[in-house]
């Protein structure tokens, strides 16, 4: 009996009608085809990408842009309404024309002041009809161009400090979110190897309860049992009917959530399996709450947490009404009838200005928002510190779980072990008429308890596993931080 029992961890199996593929496999087996194909895992991954193009798009940002402009074929034939400079009377006035343009322009962003750089060439032609027709071209040969914003808010400085962090967040929030589906599906697993074994408890259950009660007849013959001992064994054979065809439908369920998380469908059959051998690890919270802090997205959401606060604080600051501008432009031009005139003794041309807006009273608004700004950075600080105060909490109870439950595996393995040499003893004395039926029952339900007891002590190491792992992105089987390979998710 207790070989037989024991089958149940390396074959656990059972019919449920016609399914059109089964396949054993263990837990790392189906662990690596949700982190591949399931939904969840697709999504995370197209969350990743795209917070990768947007870091790109940031750091493209931050480098020369070439754009080419112009107009080509716009011709002018209408009447203009011109005022006199020397009367001051309207007339219009006939135009035919057509004019043509190109440039190349260079945009260069400053991080470091907030401005804009730029250096564009262009050549333009107007071909005037009718009357007095005539040909004139104008070169800019070069043109140098400066914006620079004083006092006010540089959006290109904090992007610097925030967008860096923002994309290594989002790698770590895929890898999390990839340990998140390990331990769904690890859950998901066990909960199905528990139903099966539930099941395959309940046949081999009924079986032995129906030949006891066999022989539980014969000596109710002989004087042996009472009345109410044999009908008490007739109900646990009664019950442990029932209950293959309830665990049969717990089976179904639990193969149909597994088969959700893994990407197939329902007529796809799994067959678990558990594995008796258990890494030999103790994690040592230290070592964990430093990794916690190192490679979790945790420490990067509170930077950048604290630095959107202070960006808030520095964009009220450079809100509260006051503006100034430098503006500046220097290069060279020249205009001719004919196209080498437009580029010979070229002029110079310079333009600097300086605009400003001073709000003379705004009763208070720009002070406010400064304060709200700096209010709601307080509130962020101290929320900062209450969350690491409460995950080193939390990872001191992840770490003490997780240390305590492989001893509560080997204890519960060990218990099984004896709950069923008991079951096996009790039935053979039952045979031999030295045991009661209440002592039948007592020792089969124990032998049942301890097994699902074994598979949830289990589960639960697992869980508690990857949810360490999770938080600390770090696989401490093989020794090293759990990476992303972007080449080959974005490629």
């Amino acid at each position: 009996m207790y070989k037989k029992i024991s089958l149940i961890f390396i074959y656990v199996f059972i019919s449920l009608g016609v399914c059109s593929a089964q396949q054993d496999m263990s837990l790392s087996e189906v662990i690596r085809t949700a982190r591949f194909q399931s939904v969840e895992a697709l999504q995370a991954r197209q969350a990743f990408i795209s917070t990768y193009w947007a870091y790109r798009s940031y750091r493209a940002s931050r480098l020369p842009s070439v754009y080419m402009y112009g107009n080509l074929m716009n011709f002018d034939r209408s009447l203009t309404l011109l005022q006199s400079p020397e009367d001051g009377s309207l007339n219009y006035v006939g135009s035919n024309n057509l004019q043509n343009g190109i440039g190349l322009e260079v945009n260069q962003n400053i991080t470091f002041t907030g401005g804009t750089l730029s250096v564009a060439s262009d050549l333009s032609r107007i071909d005037q009809f009718g009357m007095n027709k005539s040909l004139t071209w104008y070169s800019r040969p070069v043109t140098v161009s400066y914006y620079q914003p004083l006092f006010t808010y540089n959006q290109f400085k904090w992007d610097k400090k925030i967008e860096p962090k923002q994309y290594e967040k989002g790698k770590r929030d895929y890898l999390e979110t990839m340990e998140g589906i390990t331990i769904n599906v690890v859950y998901a697993y066990h909960s199905l190897l528990l139903a099966k074994m539930n099941n395959e408890i309940s046949q081999s259950n009924f079986t032995n309860s129906r030949n006891m009660l066999t022989i539980a007849k014969e000596r109710y013959n002989l004087g042996d049992v009472t009345k109410a001992e044999y009908l008490q064994l007739e109900l646990r054979m009664l019950n442990d009917s029932i209950a293959i065809n309830e665990t049969a439908v717990q089976v179904r369920q639990a193969q149909m959530q597994l088969n959700s998380l893994l990407g197939y469908d329902e007529s796809f059959e799994i067959n678990p399996r558990v594995e008796d051998e258990l890494p030999d690890i103790q994690m040592d919270y230290d070592v964990v709450m430093e990794k916690a802090l190192t490679n979790s997205s945790f420490t990067l959401d509170n930077e950048i947490n604290l630095l959107n606060a202070e960006s808030g604080v520095a964009q009220a600051k450079a809100s509260r009404g006051f503006s100034f501008a430098l503006n500046a432009r220097f290069g060279m031009s020249k205009t001719g009838s004919e196209f080498p005139q437009a580029y010979k003794n070229l002029l110079d041309q310079e333009v600097v200005g300086i605009t400003f807006s001073i709000p003379i009273f705004d009763w208070g608004l720009g002070k406010g928002k400064v304060q709200k700004a700096k209010a709601a950075q307080e509130v962020v600080r101290a929320q900062v510190q209450q969350y690491e105060n409460d995950y080193r909490r939390q990872m001191f109870t992840a770490v003490s779980q997780f240390n305590n439950q492989r001893q509560q595996c080997l204890m519960s393995q060990k218990a099984m072990r004896i709950a069923s040499e008991r079951y096996e003893l009790t039935m053979h004395r039952f045979k031999e008429g030295q045991s009661s039926v209440t002592e039948l029952n007592l020792a089969q339900t124990e032998n049942d308890t301890a097994l699902r007891q074994y598979v949830n002590d289990v589960s639960n190491f697992w869980m508690y596993y990857y949810t360490l792992r999770q938080h600390t992105l770090y696989d401490f089987i093989s020794g090293h931080d759990l990476e992303v390979d972007v080449k080959e998710m974005v490629m």
